[in-house]
């Protein structure tokens, strides 16, 4: 049997999108019919939980791995290590980087090529390892895996030809998870949230440049301040790092609600999504844009751009705006004046969700392991 020894080290705390990515892949794996034998080894908080996902003892790092650096060091040595002496067939590094010498053949996911095609989108850290280590990628990883398309192409034409061969893995959402929400969870929501029976427009993502959410703010504001009862715009994701943000808060009219809940739990996703009047996503570029599949299996009238992989997603089921506060202001209160529009929206998203699936996904990385082991 096939031995696949997969890194969830670097999965952040927040579970943010690479977690999504991993904790739905590693399950989705175990259950195919000719499915790899996975070992799995991960920061020692996460030993638990890993080991329920895949009905396997993970293995734990040393203690001493958790900053980043000390992680990053650990995988050039104790992972080139572990990797050598596991009898694994392949090391799968689903985030990014890769030990130099791993001595077996080696998988790769490069989630996004927005360092390289809008660099200034994000802090120069960050630009610089992140290039460092697609470049490297690139170059040495036997096999690549890319979320869309458009990643592929992206990275093919500004990273090296050598993408080009780069395996295109959909996402996909876990609809036991996202599909439409209760009217009891709506309610808890707005609750929570202190809205009532207000209407809300929603967006789910961390608040970085990328995101353009300062330009959302200003299109929110002109399309609802005249509005008799205008819906809130509820903020949902982690606190990253965007100056204009405040800037474009700090000018709301006083009778408009702007609601910065911050993470909310997994299981609250679903009626954020699925109760607002739109989900707003005006992205600059996403290398997939797990967000608006998200929205769309929760029946949810999508708005977003079609920069990059988001019209890979979105199709013909998703509304799409400029980046500009004025087209997103435009656009956003030409859905909220067409309910039928939105409904129209809301089931043609459901439809298009149903075709990303987490089993075709793995089925694809399964295949891409063979190769990668039979290149040994």
């Amino acid at each position: 049997m096939l031995k696949v020894l997969f890194d969830a080290t670097a999965v952040p705390a927040d579970r943010g999108g690479v977690g999504r990515y991993v904790d739905s892949l590693l399950p989705a794996l175990a259950t195919l019919a000719d499915a790899p034998e996975l070992q799995v080894v991960c920061r020692p908080e996460d030993v638990w939980y890993y080991s329920d996902l895949t009905q396997r003892e993970a293995i734990a790092t040393p203690g001493w791995t958790g900053p980043r650096p000390a992680r990053l060091l650990w995988e050039q040595t104790g992972l080139a290590l572990l990797a050598r002496r596991s009898g694994a067939d392949v090391l799968h590094s689903p985030h990014y980087t890769m030990p130099v010498t791993a001595g077996l053949p080696t998988v790769v996911t490069l989630h996004d090529a927005t360092f390289f095609s809008d660099p200034d989108l994000h802090l120069p850290a960050k630009r610089y390892f992140f290039r460092s280590a697609t470049r490297h990628a690139v170059r040495r990883a036997t096999e690549l895996i890319v979320p869309s398309a458009a990643t592929r192409d992206e990275l093919r034409r500004r990273v090296s030809p050598r993408a080009a061969r780069a395996t295109v893995a959909h996402l996909a959402v876990d609809r036991g998870v996202f599909h439409p929400p209760a009217t009891d969870e709506v309610a808890k929501l707005r609750a929570d949230l202190g809205l009532s029976e207000r209407p809300f427009v929603a967006f789910l993502g961390t608040v970085e440049p990328r995101k353009n959410v300062g330009n959302l703010i200003r299109g929110w504001v002109a399309a609802c301040a005249d509005r008799a009862d205008p819906p809130a715009l509820v903020l949902a994701g982690g606190q990253g790092w965007d100056e204009s943000v405040d800037a474009a808060a700090a000018a709301i009219p006083a009778h408009l609600r702007l609601v910065r809940p911050g993470y909310l739990p997994i299981e609250a996703l679903r009626a954020l999504l699925g109760g607002c009047e739109v989900f707003a996503y005006p992205s600059l570029g996403e290398g997939f844009g797990l967000p608006v599949l998200e929205a769309m299996s929760c029946g949810a009238a999508v708005l977003t751009t079609d920069r990059l992989a988001l019209p890979e997603v979105g199709g013909d089921a998703v509304a799409y705006t400029g980046i500009d506060a004025a087209s997103i202001g435009g656009a956003l209160a030409g859905l909220l004046d067409a309910p039928d529009r939105r409904r129209q929206l809301a089931e043609l998203g459901r439809v298009r969700a149903a075709e990303f699936s987490w089993a075709h996904a793995a089925a694809i990385h399964a295949e891409v392991y063979r190769r990668a082991a039979r290149s040994r």
